[in-house]
């Protein structure tokens, strides 16, 4: 993956203002400001239905607010804006190979039913070797395990070698192996400039990689410093605290 330009990392801030967020007569997100910063690394947190999801739907262009404004500085440059949603609607029935599925991250510059160049399929068997699936490049994704695919997926946001990553429950279901790897992953990602957005609900995982957390429970408890953040009275703000796993430092 290539190192997105210098210029265009520093627009790649997202800023908040007085955002509210919902579906029908329901509110998701209310009145929520504030600013993720170009090339910081956040974990978005908080109790089942607090928004999380929501939150990164509205920051990928896929929800308009309600209310208030979202900034995403750094979406229109070539590097633009990845997201790997909780429950991908992919159907793993389709007839595509795993190499072909993580090119298809370069579509943005070949077109969704283009043929991938040799440039790209080079590119996206970096990317798969990055993940540890590059000896599965000839499979189909149906025949992949779940871990596998969660690999295969993140080797698609690679090729689209974004500025701004959105993951949403990006480890959910897959073993620690395949956590501790992506983690990695995320963390290089951080390393070269870009600004990574993670909704978690491993609070462990959040303390020991995450340096910003944003504790949501439909309005923003806290949001900073990721050790602040989680102290107990926030937790229990957000509703968490009932739960030993929520308090584990």
């Amino acid at each position: 993956m290539e190192t997105p330009d210098p210029r265009d990392m520093a627009r790649g801030s997202i800023t908040l203002r007085n955002l509210t967020l919902g579906y029908r007569d329901r509110v998701a997100i209310e009145a929520v400001s504030g600013t993720f910063s170009p090339g910081s690394l956040t974990a978005i947190v908080g109790p089942n239905g607090a928004g999380k999801t929501t939150l990164l739907q509205a920051i990928a262009g896929l929800l308009l607010p309600r209310g208030g404004s979202i900034d995403v500085a750094g979406a229109d440059v070539p590097a633009g804006l990845a997201y790997l949603p909780q429950s991908p609607a992919i159907d793993r029935d389709f007839p595509i190979s795993v190499l072909e599925f993580a090119a298809l991250g370069g579509w943005r510059s070949i077109g969704v039913f283009a043929r991938a160049p040799p440039d790209l399929r080079l590119g996206a068997l970096a990317a798969l070797q990055a993940v540890g699936l590059r000896d599965q490049a000839g499979r189909l994704i149906g025949d992949l395990s779940v871990g596998q695919f969660r690999r295969a997926l993140f080797a698609r946001v690679i090729v689209q070698d974004a500025a701004i990553v959105l993951l949403d429950e990006p480890f959910a279901g897959i073993d620690t192996a395949t956590s501790e790897d992506l983690l990695q992953l995320v963390q290089r990602w951080q390393g070269e400039g870009r600004t990574v957005l993670a909704a978690l609900h491993d609070l462990e995982q959040v303390r020991s990689i995450f340096p910003a957390t944003l504790l949501l429970a439909r309005k923003a408890i806290a949001w900073g410093e990721t050790a602040s953040v989680l102290a107990p009275d926030n937790l229990a703000a957000a509703g968490l605290a009932t739960s030993p796993r929520w308090l584990a430092a």
